[in-house]
């Protein structure tokens, strides 16, 4: 798909720049065109001449430039390309991009493009877990930016964890994906359910699950770039909410079975959805108020509606295909196989979520696909990638 294509690549200011080299080598010898921007910081890691060399035509660099922005250059650019990929987006650029911020050539064509933009990001451990970075992350996919990585491991400045920049073959695969035109689910629906339920207690409190949603949003986008019509059920998630879909918002289980079942008919289901087990039998309309000497007011709790299993379980409308999620702390792999078989759906997405593995709310996640013919581990990757492996699995059972 990258034959004949036009890549605006940005590189900014980070050690990983020199990664950038065989990103634009790899991007020639699959036939795109790269049109290199080098950000001043950019420079003091690769030299314009080493990037001119290598993507094989000027570097861009300055955004009053008279020549150039004599012809408004710099909105050219921004729309002459296929795509616009950031490679290292450093965590300046990305705050200038989700602050929209526009003070150098690099800032002002992401702001200006009317393309899709894709980041990798590259930076310290700590500067990519500050509130500040997450924040702004979140605040980009809900512009709909796409990311690619970070991987984790050791940094150059000696420190180990995530923040190193995906490598040149992830983020061209990540490019080519961005640029396919896939038509697989064309004609077909899909209901996603992400996020957790909030189920009351009183008015000021409630029952919840840890899921942020990311997960059901990165499948509902993955399902939507493939063609398909997506319903999207979400809970009271932090997660952006997807593009390209018709958004439901509930709060409880039983309104996100309302809506599940209200949805249908459906080709497919994937239930991402951390649902919470149980309720409270009966909320008080008032405030449980704690009273001094007396024991905390008992809750009677009773079981939630099974959502993946009444609709696995259904005679009528039932979806084609069921995919159910489990988050599992102990046995990952006997108990998601166990549930599969107890809830009656066709495929069981399984992950282990002990708190020391960071997958819960976190960006990456390490599944196992668990379906009639046996179980498969899928290695360790972002939540954009696996959703991305589990929407092309989906295209493939419906065809």
């Amino acid at each position: 798909m990258l034959a004949g294509r036009k890549i605006l690549l940005i590189i900014g200011g980070g050690i990983a720049a020199y990664k950038s080299i065989e990103l634009m080598r790899l991007l020639r010898k699959a036939g795109a065109g790269v049109v290199p921007v080098l950000t001043r910081a950019g420079s003091e890691f690769v030299t314009p001449l080493t990037v001119s060399a290598i993507a094989g035509t000027r570097v861009q660099g300055e955004l009053f430039d008279l020549t150039a922005e004599a012809e408004m250059g710099h909105i050219e650019l921004s729309r002459s390309a296929d795509l616009v990929v950031v490679a290292p987006a450093t965590a300046d650029l990305m705050a200038k991009l989700a602050s929209g911020l526009a003070n150098d050539l690099a800032s002002t064509l992401l702001l200006a493009t009317d393309k899709r933009v894709l980041l990798a990001p590259a930076m310290n451990v700590r500067m990519w877990e500050h509130p500040a970075t997450q924040r702004n992350l979140e605040t980009l996919r809900g512009f709909g930016t796409l990311v690619v990585g970070p991987d984790a491991g050791e940094m150059a400045c000696g420190e180990f964890g995530p923040g190193r920049m995906a490598e040149p073959p992830a983020i061209l695969a990540a490019i080519d994906a961005a640029l396919t035109t896939d038509t697989a689910l064309a004609g077909r629906h899909v209901i996603v359910t992400s996020g957790p339920t909030h189920e009351p207690i009183d008015p000021v409190r409630y029952i919840a699950n840890r899921s942020s949603g990311r997960q059901g949003t990165a499948i509902a986008e993955a399902l939507v770039r493939r063609g398909a019509r997506v319903t999207f059920v979400t809970g009271p998630a932090t997660a952006p909410r997807p593009l390209g879909c018709e958004i439901r918002e509930v709060e409880t289980a039983r309104e996100m079975l309302a809506a599940v079942e209200a949805a249908l008919p459906a080709d497919a289901a994937i239930f991402a959805a951390a649902v919470a087990d149980w309720r409270v039998a009966a909320e008080t309309r008032s405030k449980i108020k704690k009273q001094p000497g007396a024991e905390p007011a008992p809750l009677t709790l009773t079981e939630n509606p099974d959502i993946l299993k009444t609709i696995s379980r259904r005679e009528m409308s039932r979806p084609g295909l069921v995919v159910g999620f489990a988050a599992e702390t102990d046995d990952v792999l006997a108990n998601a196989t166990a549930k599969r078989l107890r809830k009656g759906c066709d495929w069981l997405v399984a992950n282990d979520v002990r708190p020391e593995t960071g997958i819960m709310g976190g960006s990456h996640t390490a599944v196992t696909l668990i379906t009639d013919a046996g179980a498969e581990d899928w290695p360790a990757m972002s939540k954009d990638e696996t959703a991305d492996r589990l929407a092309a699995r989906v295209a493939e059972a419906l065809a």
